[in-house]
């Protein structure tokens, strides 16, 4: 089975957004909770803690930004804006529609409005990128 299989029915209810946003939101979900992971096991040194795989709306936002940002650099805005994501809040939709579908679970705390106005894109992915040293050699 394929991705676009899996979600013909949230593609069909929701055309705004391609099969490609869908991946990236998914891959953004693993990119955000391998980054909480990691920063837990920072703040924990040693100590037992729960590992909770739930991550909330900004910190998928954020991994979402960060994650665009590594994989097409300055292209970022332009690669998702084609995707149909041109705002933290597309990526909530997006988000939703899982839900919806039943591809994703949310707890009770989660709301829509958790994805609104997280980060400015044009700022956020243009304005304020700064290309590492290693990457222009």
């Amino acid at each position: 089975m394929s991705l676009r299989n899996d979600l013909a029915g949230v593609l069909a209810r929701d055309p705004r957004y391609s099969i490609q946003a869908y991946a990236f939101v998914f891959e953004a979900l693993e990119y955000a909770k391998k980054a909480k992971r990691a920063q837990g096991r920072a703040r924990s040194r040693g100590r037992a803690t729960a590992k909770s795989q739930h991550v909330s709306g900004r910190e998928l936002c954020e991994g979402a930004r960060r994650l665009a940002l590594d994989n097409y650099g300055l292209m970022a805005m332009a690669v998702l804006s084609l995707w149909g994501i041109r705002s933290t809040s597309d990526i909530g939709e997006i988000v939703f529609n899982l839900i919806a579908s039943g591809d994703l679970e949310k707890t009770p705390n989660d709301t829509r409005a958790d994805f609104d106005n997280v980060f400015d894109f044009e700022i956020s992915l243009r304005r304020d990128y700064v290309m590492k040293l290693d990457e222009v050699a």
